[in-house]
């Protein structure tokens, strides 16, 4: 494959006008992200919904639960987690395995515009689209359960819900990378809906045997919950989940950058 022309250097233009920010350029990028994924209404549809409706069909029926109030504010947290992972996996996964397949994703890395800015489009858009599926989970647990906790706490939990998405991103794009993208829907399915179980954001962990509790913990999911739980009801912080988090975030992060060049060096060389 012939090598594209060398762009010219990113601080010098033949018009003599400034060339754009790597921060202008990143939401410029972001912006097109969020347009090309309202296109498909159902994405956007399926992205909010879906929790909500897991929270009101499956917790508030259960008054024994929604009526507690510690109950309640874990099935929220839980029901919070699971969208922002779904979110993350789905927006990672699919978005960079069907971009893999498109002539248009070899063509915007000859531009001269830094990769930096394609990756912070892709967190600020995903993370955007968190924040709208978390809000109908949020109303529908304050409207419906007996969910509580003060406002510094509630902004404390959206930060540690950041934080804990990190390696649900990392696992979505080493997911991307490695498989095409029909193979990509099927794979970040099953890895969803196995990290939603044995996480214990469907059926809490204290309902779990003792072996699958102790497997429970060394899941992201598990970790994330956890995380959250603590940032907003507050109490201790059992060690393995911040130590988990950490871990799984430099082990995704090597394998994706792994994947990254192979994949790179698939087509480009």
């Amino acid at each position: 494959m012939t090598s594209s022309p060398t762009a010219a250097p990113a601080t010098r233009r033949t018009d003599g006008r400034t060339p754009p920010s790597t921060l202008r350029l990143t939401t410029l990028h972001a912006r097109y992200v969020l347009i090309e994924t309202f296109r498909v209404p159902i994405a956007v549809i399926g992205t909010i919904v879906f929790p909500a409706v897991s929270l009101l069909f499956f917790v508030v029926p259960q008054r024994a639960v929604a009526d507690h109030p510690l109950f309640a504010t874990q099935a929220v947290i839980s029901v919070c987690v699971f969208a922002v992972m779904a979110n993350a996996l789905f927006s990672f996964g699919l978005t960079i395995s069907e971009n893999r397949e498109k002539p248009w994703d070899p063509y915007l890395r000859t531009l001269p515009a830094p990769g930096l800015a394609r990756v912070l489009a892709q967190i600020l858009s995903t993370g955007a689209l968190g924040i709208v599926a978390i809000v109908p989970v949020i109303v529908i647990g304050g409207l419906f359960t007996a969910a509580e906790a003060p406002p510094h706490r509630v902004v404390a939990g959206l930060i540690a819900l950041a934080v804990s998405a990190v390696p649900f991103m990392l696992i979505g794009t080493a997911v991307g990378y490695a498989f095409p993208f029909k193979a990509a829907i099927a794979v970040i399915q099953i890895v969803m809906f196995a990290l939603a179980f044995i996480g214990g954001l469907f059926l809490p962990p204290i309902l779990f045997a003792d072996w699958l509790n102790a497997i429970s913990k060394f899941t992201p999911s598990r970790q994330a919950r956890e995380f959250v739980i603590w940032a907003v009801s507050g109490g201790p912080l059992e060690w393995w989940v911040w130590v988990g988090i950490l871990a799984w975030t430099v082990a995704m992060l090597v394998l994706s950058l792994v994947l990254y060049q192979r994949d790179e060096g698939k087509r480009y060389r």
